[in-house]
């Protein structure tokens, strides 16, 4: 499937996917009790998890290559246009205060650019060639992944973004919420969460967003998870940069050691109060440098450390 130009062609195009799909059974939604219209919707919001669960396979391969890769020094991109795109930023944009990468590393596009983060674009989403620059600014290589996230699975944009990157040899990802996507079909790796359609016809904002959400999150969470950014469920590569931050480091440094308060206070204070070096220097009796240098060996995972440490 691919973009026309023809608006009887693009109307056509439209009713053949099943997130534009017109649903009979709410065409008098608007004349329903609030609560009825909410409960609706919720009931609604409930099939999406079920619909990522059966994409679980596609999605922990997309993981596993995705990891390998940023194992090699590569980064994430996500590319997107209107809603796909800001849930691609959004994603990109809670990776270095959660997991310590530098803002480089997870990238988020979106068509049109930062103002199409609260506003649209006029035919941004179209634009192949936008796409290409985009990419083209990043210098991409082959050790990078790029994530095409449409709903439709046939926006220009996510496409041509994904044919770019794997022209170049970078890991591919297409993921969309209809079957038999151009976007799934261009990349190594198709993911298709088929949601069904929307409580507002074409409105994908909804399910289908909810969808992707869910999706970015595993993608992200899971690639830092194989990439040594946690201990456990416990985030110790996170930031502490607010009052809040900072809090919740102490608590991870105690619940991973069990140590008290005025030696998670000293560990930290060795550590310039990097998280999973003061939990090194707790468990393994080390000082400061040691931890770093252990951590550095290993890769940042702190298991690996740990059984590397001097007995």
């Amino acid at each position: 499937m691919t973009s026309t130009s023809n608006p009887r062609d693009l109307r056509a195009e439209l009713e053949s996917l099943t997130t534009e799909a017109f649903r009979p059974d709410l065409a008098d939604i608007d004349r329903l009790p609030t609560l009825d219209i909410a409960r609706l919707m919720n009931q609604e919001d409930t099939s999406v998890p079920a619909a990522v669960a059966e994409r679980l396979p596609e999605i922990a391969a997309a993981i596993d290559a995705i990891a390998e890769r940023m194992g090699r020094g590569g980064r994430l991109v996500y590319a997107g246009a209107g809603t796909a795109g800001r849930l691609g930023v959004l994603d990109a944009s809670e990776c270095p205060p959660t997991f310590n990468t530098r803002p480089e590393q997870v990238v988020g596009l979106v068509a049109g650019g930062p103002a199409a983060m609260v506003t649209s674009v006029e035919g941004a989403e179209d634009s192949a060639e936008l796409a290409r620059a985009d990419l083209v600014a990043l210098a991409l290589t082959p050790a990078d992944t790029v994530v095409g996230v449409s709903a439709s699975g046939r926006t220009p944009y996510a496409i041509a973004a994904v044919q770019h990157a794997r022209a170049l040899g970078a890991l591919t990802v297409g993921l969309a919420c209809n079957a038999d996507s151009a976007l799934a079909a261009a990349a190594e790796h198709g993911i298709e969460v088929v949601v069904g359609p929307e409580l507002l016809t074409g409105s994908t904002r909804l399910k289908a967003g909810t969808a992707q959400k869910l999706v970015l999150n595993m993608l992200s969470t899971i690639t830092m998870i194989r990439l040594g950014k946690t201990y456990g469920n416990l985030m110790v590569d996170v930031r502490a940069s607010n009052a809040k931050l900072r809090a919740r480091s102490r608590r991870i440094v105690a619940l991973a050691t069990g140590a008290a308060d005025d030696e998670i206070e000293r560990a930290l204070a060795a550590t310039d109060g990097e998280v999973k070096n003061a939990i090194l220097t707790v468990l393994a009796g080390v000082d400061g440098p040691t931890a770093a240098r252990l951590l550095e060996e290993s890769g940042g995972h702190l298991r690996a450390a740990l059984a590397a440490a001097p007995r």
